[in-house]
Formats: structure tokens, C-alpha cells, sequence
């Protein structure tokens, strides 16, 4: 996630690293830099001239504290002028009036809109918050009704029975209807799309919310497409008084012109943001947690959020007994990394721990979601007496295991080292009394 912008930005930064005092000559270049880096990550170019202006006023001149350096400074100002320009805050789903709430969601064709509005009721249903009552009226795409059906049934939502010869407003009108008989208080309704804005797709969305008065519009967008996600943002906000942005795809997005754009261009907050291809893979949008991953610094808050809803409270008390008696198991290996990977995948979990993003560079470190599924398969293939007892697993052991799973004798050997690493780590971690908040938050153990 703005992999590139980051790496540009920590280059401008090092920099700045040993400078006695903050001059306007190294203000000048490193705004300079920072102006580049922004054009070239196609973020806005109205936005990148007011916001090299602001930091660069902010910055010539300023005092440097004695506990930090001057690079660090700049890299505070960037950071807050960032959050600004982001949104200062996360801006909830608006929900007023009486339930159920009509929540109009529209984009174009392709921006990922089904997918996020399964995603977003998922949200929505966590903790048994709210009800949401999934509605297809897109009935210019017929897989679209087909998807939309498949996703409810998958998070176990109720969903309108439409049908393509049904007229899109009708739709939504019923479903409002249907959804205050199932009990529903949230009515996501899923528009059609177009592939490009056109005066009957702008027209029909007109009439849906009419006819619904939603208490929500939400533009789905693909972060992806840079700048012009910010013209689609525009011509569909002039239109329909959009209340929010969602933008989907970010995990893919490298240079994040259209995050860093949208607020500022159209002043309407980015709400959510997709990050993968899971149901899961959706998280609210905070501009203060975005601003430190697009500076490198991490973002320990969401990373110990998603840990707190991957990790069973009952798993955890019971992880706890076994590392005080030392018995940690290939079994709860296995365990933990199938909690780990309900996170989300493993780049946006590696995003958000600090400093993670420099270590990443530096030794080219990748990141591949199959060896996780590689180690599964291996401790799926052992037997029972072999998950609880790591030491019984001998040359014709390894050579079954390998066989069974599909993998070499190397990569069972290799899973059985990691294993015994984290097993001491562990272990050290008990004696040293590191884990007495675990369960509140804590992160298990170091993949």
C-alpha cells in the first residue's frame, strides 16, 4: 500500500537526517522533492500546490525541539498537514431518521461496488451492531443480482429477490419495505454501474434516491486509477451530494493519488477502504492511522483492532496456560497462523507494524500468503502424536509428511525449525512477564 510514495518520501527524509538546524535552503529541496514525489504518485496537482505551500510555510523558520532533529520536524509537520489533508478524522456511516436506513451505494463499472457492499454489511454485522438488508437493484448487469445473492448467503444476510425485468426504483422501494418485516435496520443498495458517467445512469440514480431518501450515499472507487477516480468523484458528487467515498483495491495502490486527493477535491470523507480480496478485507478509514503508514511509522491502533476481532477470547486464555507450562504445540502453531490470517493478508498486516515498510526495502523481503497455506498443509499432514510431540518426527516421519503435503522434506524441515524458534521465543516471553495484558489487544507470536 503506497509502497512507492513511501519509499520516496523516507528518501527525502534521510536526507534531511544530521542537519545542525532547519534552514530555508534544506526546507526549499526537500519541499521540492516532497512536490515531486506527490505529482508522480498523480496525486491532485491543486492539492500538491497547497500542500507543499502550507508544510513549507510551517516549516521555514520553525524552532527545533532538543529531543528530536530537524528531519524529524519536517517529517512531524508532513505528517499532521498529511491527516489534514485526509480528513483530520474518521467520518462514520450516517445513519439518522427512523430505521430501516437506505444506503445508496454507486460507482462505475468495475470499481469493485458488489463486493464492498457484501463487505460493508459484514462490517456492519460484527459484534451484532446491525442488521443489513443486501438489495441488487443493478439490473443492467445481470450477474450483478447473481453475485449480490451469493455474497449474502455467504455473511448470512437477508437480500431482495430481484429480477432483471424489475425496475430499479421499484426495487428499492420493496426492499425498504421487506427489510422493515425481516427486522433489518440498514438497507444497502447495490446501483448500476456504467463504464463511464453518462445522463441515464446519472438519472436513474437520481430517481432511487428520490424515491428512498437514503440517509447515506456512499461512491465506491477504484484507488487504483489515480486522478481519474478524482473526475468520478466530481461529476457524481455534483449530482447526488455524496456523503462519503469508499475506496477499494488500496492493498494494490503503490501511489495513492486518489487518497490523497478525493477529500481535498470534492470535500466529502473517504468512510472505508477495501484492502483485499476477503470479505474481511475492509477496514474504516482513519486519516491519522493512513498518514503514519504512508510515512513508514506503522499503525499499531488497526493492527491490535483486527488482532482483538481474529483472536477467540477462549483460544487465548487457553494459548496463555499452555505457554506457562511450555507446551506449545505444532497443533497451536497451526492454529495461530490460521487466526493470524482471518487479520487480513499478510502485506497489510506487515504495513501497519513500524518500520516494517524500511526493513522490507532494505532486504527485499516478500511477502507470499502460499507459504502460509504450505505450512498448514504440513501440519495437516502429520498425525495427531507428531502435532503434540515435534520430536518424534524422524527421516521416514519427514519423508511421509512431505509426501502427504505436497511439499519437499526441506520445507517440512524448515516449518519444524520456525516451530522450535517461536517455541523459545515463547518461552522467553513467559519468564519475562511480557504476556500479562495478552488477550487486550496483544499480538500472539512473531511469524
Amino acid at each position: 500500500m503506497f509502497d512507492t510514495l513511501t519509499e520516496r518520501l523516507n528518501t527525502v527524509f534521510k536526507k534531511l537526517k544530521g542537519q545542525g538546524k532547519i534552514t530555508e535552503e534544506n526546507v526549499r529541496e526537500a519541499m521540492r522533492q516532497i512536490r515531486l514525489s506527490l505529482l508522480e504518485a498523480d496525486v491532485h496537482y491543486k492539492v500538491v500546490k497547497s500542500f507543499v505551500a502550507t508544510v513549507q510555510e510551517k516549516a521555514i523558520g520553525v524552532e527545533v525541539l532538543s529531543s528530536i532533529t530537524p528531519g524529524q520536524q519536517i517529517v512531524k509537520i508532513v505528517h499532521d498537514e498529511l491527516v489534514e489533508l485526509l480528513g483530520t478524522r474518521h467520518t462514520q456511516l450516517r445513519l439518522t431518521g427512523v430505521p430501516p436506513y437506505p444506503v445508496l451505494l454507486v460507482g462505475l463499472q468495475g470499481s469493485g461496488k458488489t463486493t464492498t457492499i457484501a463487505k460493508l454489511a459484514h462490517m456492519l454485522k460484527q459484534g451484532g451492531k446491525h442488521r443489513p438488508y443486501l438489495v441488487p437493484a443493478d439490473v443492467q448487469r445481470p450477474a450483478a443480482i447473481d453475485q449480490l445473492t451469493a455474497l449474502a448467503k455467504q455473511i448470512h444476510a437477508p437480500c431482495y429477490p430481484s429480477k432483471t425485468s424489475d425496475n430499479p426504483v421499484r426495487i428499492a422501494e420493496k426492499a425498504i419495505q421487506e427489510a422493515t418485516r425481516a427486522g433489518c435496520d440498514v438497507v444497502l443498495i447495490d446501483t448500476a454501474g456504467r463504464l463511464q458517467v453518462d445522463e441515464p445512469l446519472m438519472a436513474e440514480l437520481q430517481k432511487i434516491k428520490e424515491a428512498v431518501n437514503p440517509s447515506d450515499i456512499l461512491l465506491v472507487v477504484d484507488a487504483m486509477t489515480g486522478q481519474e477516480a478524482v473526475k468520478v468523484a466530481e461529476a457524481f458528487n455534483e449530482r447526488l451530494d455524496l456523503g462519503g467515498v469508499i475506496l477499494t483495491k488500496l492493498d494494490g495502490d503503490a501511489r495513492g493519488g486518489a487518497a490523497l486527493s478525493i477529500k481535498a477535491v470534492i470535500d466529502r470523507p473517504i468512510k472505508f477502504v477495501g484492502i483485499g480480496e476477503k470479505i474481511e478485507d475492509f477496514e474504516p478509514f482513519h486519516p491519522d492511522r493512513m498518514a503514519s503508514r504512508i510515512l513508514g511509522m506503522g499503525d499499531v491502533l488497526t493492527l491490535v483492532e483486527k488482532a482483538q476481532e481474529a483472536f477467540d477470547q477462549k483460544q487465548v486464555e487457553k494459548f496463555e496456560k499452555k505457554l506457562k507450562k511450555n507446551s506449545f504445540t505444532l497443533e497451536d502453531f497451526r492454529d495461530q497462523l490460521q487466526q493470524i490470517r482471518k487479520m487480513g493478508s499478510l502485506e497489510s498486516i506487515m504495513s501497519m507494524i513500524p518500520g516494517m515498510q524500511k526493513l522490507k526495502g532494505k532486504q527485499n523481503l516478500q511477502l507470499d500468503e502460499k507459504e502460509l497455506v504450505k505450512v498448514e498443509a504440513i501440519i495437516n499432514s502429520m498425525t495427531r502424536k507428531e502435532r503434540l510431540n515435534h520430536a518424534i518426527i524422524n527421516g521416514s516421519r519427514r519423508k511421509r509428511i512431505a509426501r502427504g503435503s505436497g511439499t519437499t522434506v526441506q520445507d517440512v524441515n524448515n516449518l519444524i525449525k520456525r516451530y522450535v524458534q517461536a517455541k523459545k521465543m515463547m518461552k522467553r516471553f513467559s519468564k519475562m512477564g511480557k504476556r500479562k495484558n495478552f488477550g487486550k489487544g496483544s499480538f500472539p507470536f512473531p511469524v
